[in-house]
């Protein structure tokens, strides 16, 4: 009895400090404890009533608020669940807050298109943030509401355009970005172990595929030169490779921190090949245009180079032998 007693106690006791963990955990991405009128924010569907659809607003704490049935959709509908379901997300426009009562009527109908990507980017940032200073809280053992109305939410103001923008500078001038707060050097230099693991750009790898031919008599020599011109544009910024796969097959790859700076060097490549080899009156034809490869592919393309070397390998010691 006694053994069940302490075991239900501790029980009690764990239950109490998760939730008390949770509450120093918790806390909206922004300073305003509710979103404005016209404001895009993005919710998760809870349920779904005769009135219209409850919601979290994922960017304030989960707070509930509600789609109205007539604010779903521009067109008639006979089933509310063909255009809501539960637990997806979706983007909303706020059309009323009645911050006494709590209350927070939302539309789906209103949002445009542009609104749409806006309010993505907005909280894919928010969310990384949010992330990064929760992890800090629970290292720290602090409270998150507390550290995010000293470090995240003034550097939500100008000359930053959001604190995921100053975090990002704050990577290679962490004094510039956090000198001015009233915050413990050792709390500083624990979020910059977080924000360098987590905000650190990786390079992303290229990819295109082309076939250049040439049936001149100096054909050969107005390929290599055509291919030469396309990698020296590489050495402009973003190094560009160009391997042979199988006469007149090429396969185009580069490493890149920013995609469009990626594709655009591989484009520049690209023309530069065109230039030289219709100048030399031959052809280039792009089979598959500049994009980002994935691990899939680019296991292909390993696996595929590694039979063309052991076959060129063998090619090779034959002619050894008729020798």
């Amino acid at each position: 009895m006694a053994e069940d007693a302490a075991a239900a106690a501790a029980e009690i006791i764990s239950a109490q400090e998760r939730e008390e963990r949770e509450i120093r955990l918790s806390c909206r991405f922004y300073e305003e404890q509710f979103p404005a009128l016209e404001e895009c924010v993005m919710v998760q569907v809870k349920s779904i009533a005769e009135m219209g659809a409850y919601v979290s607003l994922l960017e304030y704490n989960n707070i509930e608020g509600m789609i109205l049935l007539s604010e779903l959709s521009r067109r008639r509908f006979r089933s509310i669940n063909k255009l809501i379901r539960v637990g997806k997300l979706e983007v909303a426009m706020v059309i009323r807050v009645d911050k006494e009562k709590g209350y927070i009527d939302l539309s789906k109908r209103r949002v445009s298109k542009e609104d749409i990507i806006k309010c993505e980017e907005r909280y894919s940032k928010g969310k990384e943030v949010n992330s990064i200073m929760r992890h800090l809280a629970e290292t720290t053992g602090s409270n998150l509401l507390e550290l995010n109305e000293k470090i995240a939410w003034p550097l939500a103001k100008p000359p930053y355009q959001n604190t995921h923008q100053a975090f990002r500078m704050a990577i290679n001038d962490p004094e510039k970005v956090f000198g001015g707060l009233d915050v413990d050097q050792s709390i500083i230099d624990q979020l910059m172990v977080v924000v360098r693991r987590k905000m650190t750009p990786k390079p992303i790898k290229i990819r295109a595929d082309i076939e250049v031919t040439c049936y001149q008599p100096e054909g050969i020599d107005a390929i290599i030169a055509a291919l030469k011109a396309g990698e020296a544009i590489g050495k402009e910024g973003k190094a560009i490779k160009i391997k042979l796969i199988a006469p007149p097959r090429y396969v185009m790859l580069t490493t890149s921190l920013n995609k469009n700076d990626g594709f655009d060097a591989m484009n520049r490549s690209i023309d530069a090949i065109r230039t030289v080899i219709t100048d030399r009156k031959g052809n280039i034809n792009v089979s598959a245009e500049p994009h980002v490869t994935s691990d899939e592919e680019e296991h292909s393309l390993k696996l595929l180079m590694e039979q063309l070397e052991s076959e060129n390998r063998e090619i090779a010691a034959d002619s050894d032998e008729d020798e």
